[in-house]
């Protein structure tokens, strides 16, 4: 246990000394909630609605999804991993505690931005406080599970950008965050629930702001909670020490299954 918690406060102490994880963990999201807030809302006074949740996603997004691929590939191609694999540390603490980690730079900055947005920009609290609480708890998981299985699948730095964006760029024009979901054509609605950007604010729209909800903000958690433990399972079952391990469990494509429960989500959600 004591070994645990010496690299969970490893890793957080990492996100805070590290400049790229310190700007996609911190600097990159909170300057983004700046801007929108000046731009966007004299622009678009309805995106006040959903301020507060669309950029506690977009955190999320840029924490999870962004940052957290790219240090497992650097120790894996560095060899770190093998030498923790000498000293007796589980594959799963590898991914795991990575991933806490982020999860909990995230909530830090949730928790600054929804504290702010209602002095700054009058923007309007969650009505249901436990509502709020577990989409976002919920949505990091799942996010966090992707950053952790695009790391494990990917062979090189540059194809954990490659499958990153493939995500995380959808989610913005997608996603709910700028755009809302009613307003996208029939066809696009349907690929917009592949995102967990959808299912998120989806199901913070009914579940923490008071507001109608697109489709079941109930059966956006399941998925949501669904996809992260498959993504997490996925992860261990795929990873490797190193990239000299010629013991390779599954093909990476496996990794597709992650999609599985948004995809069941287009057929049963309206």
């Amino acid at each position: 246990m004591s070994a645990f918690l010496y690299h969970f406060l490893f890793e957080f102490r990492t996100g805070l000394r590290n400049k790229t994880l310190l700007m996609m963990n911190y600097l990159f999201p909170l300057g983004f909630y700046a801007m929108m807030g000046l731009v966007m809302v004299p622009i678009n006074p309805l995106f006040l609605e959903t301020m507060i949740p669309g950029m506690a996603v977009f955190a999320i997004l840029a924490a999870t999804l962004l940052g957290l691929p790219d240090p497992l590939v650097t120790a894996r191609e560095a060899g770190i991993f093998r030498s923790y694999k000498i000293n007796g540390v589980p594959a799963i603490s590898l991914l795991v505690i990575p991933a806490l980690t982020t999860v909990l730079h995230v909530l830090l900055v949730t928790a600054l931005i929804t504290a702010t947005a209602p002095l700054f920009f009058d923007a309007p609290l969650p009505v249901d406080w436990l509502g709020f609480a577990l989409t976002v708890l919920v949505t990091a998981f799942a996010c966090a599970g992707l950053g952790v299985l695009i790391g494990v699948i990917s062979p090189s730095s540059r194809m954990t950008v490659l499958w990153s964006q493939l995500i995380y760029l959808p989610s913005m024009l997608l996603g709910g965050m700028m755009l809302p979901y009613s307003m996208l054509p029939a066809t696009v609605r349907k690929m917009a629930q592949l995102l967990p950007a959808t299912q998120a604010m989806n199901a913070f729209r009914g579940l923490a702001q008071g507001l109608a909800a697109d489709f079941s903000p109930h059966g956006s958690l399941a998925i949501l909670l669904t996809s992260g433990v498959l993504a997490f399972g996925l992860a261990v079952y795929l990873f490797n020490w190193d990239r000299s391990n010629t013991t390779q469990r599954g093909h990476p494509l496996l990794a597709l299954l992650v999609l599985l429960p948004y995809a069941v989500g287009v057929l049963l959600l309206s």
